[in-house]
């Protein structure tokens, strides 16, 4: 029977819309708003009902330690410090990724120093008989011939043009900045390196200045035999 009564098409009943007389109030609500509006409040007043009941026979003897790490922000409750929100082992993958970055950048500054140094030092080489040099007039000819005769380099870094000039300083000072980058890049991959391996175990101490035998600013550990099997 109930397959068949929705077989029959029936007539929709539409609500009715709000009286022109009291549009100036807003939209009149639907049964379907209303129903929206009642399940909402009456999930927030079971939320309170809750909270009360909780508060109610809550034990005033309670305690755990993250009451004392924690405090309020707005209402929400907040950690202090969180650091130790990561595992140790998560802690060290993170810190290896770290160096694996780091070593990659250190070989890439250093492959592109030996290609400065290489480039900046061709410059004051003297230059193969092979190069061919044009001069202005006679009077230039004869003094590249002299020069060449003496054994003199030709070009001399004088006789460049002003832009070369300031092209070739440039490249002193890049070369520079990246030795100095280099020289950082290395010791921060031996600070972290050392730091990965005070974290794995085994029983270790800091040797004394009058126990290293070549002094260093750096702290020194020194690692007590274990019997391996």
């Amino acid at each position: 029977m109930s397959s068949l009564r929705n077989a029959i098409p029936r007539r929709a009943h539409k609500e009715r819309a709000q009286p022109h007389a009291r549009r100036k109030f807003g939209l009149l609500e639907k049964h379907k708003d209303y129903v929206i509006r009642a399940k909402a409040y009456h999930k927030k007043e079971q939320t309170l009902q809750k909270l009360k009941e909780k508060a109610a026979f809550r034990n005033p003897d309670e305690f755990y330690f993250k009451m004392v790490k924690t405090r309020t922000v707005d209402g929400i409750h907040k950690l202090e410090s969180e650091a130790n929100k990561y595992t140790p082992e998560e802690l060290m993958l993170m810190k290896t990724q770290d160096m694996s970055y780091i070593l990659q950048k250190l070989q890439s500054e250093k492959k592109k120093v030996e290609k400065l140094t290489a480039m900046l030092h061709s410059l004051h080489e003297r230059p193969s008989k092979g190069h061919v040099y044009y001069a202005g007039d006679r009077e230039g000819a004869k003094g590249l011939r002299l020069r060449e005769s003496e054994h003199v380099p030709v070009p001399n870094h004088e006789d460049l043009p002003e832009n070369m000039k300031q092209k070739i300083a440039a490249s002193y000072q890049e070369l520079e900045a990246r030795k100095s980058r280099v020289n950082d890049l290395e010791k921060l991959y031996k600070d972290m390196a050392l730091q990965k391996e005070l974290q794995k175990k085994g029983r270790k101490r800091k040797l004394r200045e009058d126990e290293i035998s070549c002094p260093t600013s750096k702290p020194v550990y020194k690692w007590r035999p274990e019997r391996k099997r």
